[in-house]
């Protein structure tokens, strides 16, 4: 018999950080919202999306779900003491302003609103128009 290897788990511990000042990345595609919040150097403080809050299926990409997602993020992002952010939104989703309207709600103060939605120069071919 193989003899046993002594393994160590290590449990990360999430510390506090005491961050003032961060950013929150904002992406909402047509089928989910993902919300990340960072400091000012782009390290990931907390991250929250439609998904990991319990929506499953078409109701992720409700207007309803980012906002549950944002007060998500943003709770945790207090935690470790953040109170102002800037916001960045990606994407072409329903949740776009509902996050930002939630992430005001939750008692983070908004410095600037930054729309970063990547846009062609005739790249891609779209999807076909949908005939409904």
């Amino acid at each position: 018999m193989a003899a046993k290897k002594n393994v160590r788990t290590r449990i990360k511990r999430s510390e506090r950080k005491n961050i003032a000042v961060g950013a929150a990345h904002i992406k909402s595609t047509f089928n989910n919202t993902i919300v990340s919040i960072t400091d000012p150097q782009g390290n990931v403080i907390s991250w929250q999306s439609a998904g990991t809050v319990g929506f499953k299926g078409s109701r992720k990409s409700t207007p309803f779900a980012a906002q549950m997602a944002a007060e998500a993020a943003a709770k945790t992002a207090m935690e470790h003491g953040l109170r102002k952010v800037s916001v960045f939104v990606k994407g072409p989703g329903s949740g776009r302003e509902t996050a930002i309207r939630s992430l005001q709600a939750a008692g983070l103060e908004i410095a600037s609103i930054q729309d970063c939605t990547p846009i062609p120069h005739n790249g891609c071919r779209p999807r076909k128009r949908r005939r409904v």
